[in-house]
């Protein structure tokens, strides 16, 4: 039999002490880059996006890939391309950290106009007060003094 599987993450995690240093004209180019690296590791990904100190990936992961390591090279490769392309002088790394929820393929629409619209959505939620809402969500218990 082979494999099948619908898994949909939605992954988020920030710069460095959620610095705002991804700058928008550099946005674009990253966030297709980022989209290189998943299509190299067969995931497909549904949306990418976010603001000037975090990034936002719907993405499938191919049942081979395993997710921490997934998430480990798109921090590593990334963080290299930037600093090799001199984009962002500021830029200094990703968190250590990330978080990632898994949502079933009906949730998928709504998940994407949500990242389309981190914009908005940030000028009236911090990006703190955003992941505390998304692990609540989640039933994650979480402990505040490891979210800064």
């Amino acid at each position: 039999m082979s494999t099948y599987t619908q898994i949909i993450y939605h992954i988020v995690f920030s710069t460095k002490n959620r610095q705002p240093v991804l700058r928008s004209e550099v946005q674009e180019p990253l966030c297709r880059y980022i989209w290189g690296i998943l299509k190299n590791k067969d995931c497909h990904l549904y949306r990418i996006g976010g603001i000037e100190d975090h990034v936002h990936i719907l993405t499938s992961v191919h049942p081979t890939v395993a997710l921490a390591n997934l998430i480990k090279d798109i921090k590593v490769s990334s963080t290299k391309w930037v600093r090799e392309n001199k984009l962002l002088p500021d830029f200094a790394h990703w968190q250590d950290g990330y978080g990632a929820f898994t949502h079933s393929i009906s949730e998928k629409d709504h998940l994407i106009e949500y990242i389309k619209g981190q914009a908005e959505h940030h000028k009236k939620v911090s990006f703190l007060d955003e992941l505390k809402e998304l692990l609540k969500q989640a039933g994650i218990d979480f402990d505040e003094r490891y979210l800064g």
